[in-house]
């Protein structure tokens, strides 16, 4: 009925019911399954290719 989303950081599958939606002025959705990915995202700046935690890391390694 609902679609899952995945986390706009490390590419998770963010479950119902859990996790932050953050909506910026123009309009863009980010959704993060953790505090983790929301700090390294937002107050950090880090790039998710450069940690090997995320998917997208694992997807550019190959």
């Amino acid at each position: 009925m609902f679609a899952q989303k995945k986390c706009s950081f490390c590419g998770k599958d963010v479950a119902l019911g859990y996790g932050l939606m953050l909506v910026r002025n123009d309009g863009s959705i980010y959704w993060y399954c953790s505090s983790k990915c929301r700090k390294n995202s937002l107050k950090l700046r880090r790039d998710p290719r450069k940690l090997k935690w995320t998917t997208f890391y694992k997807k550019g390694k190959g």
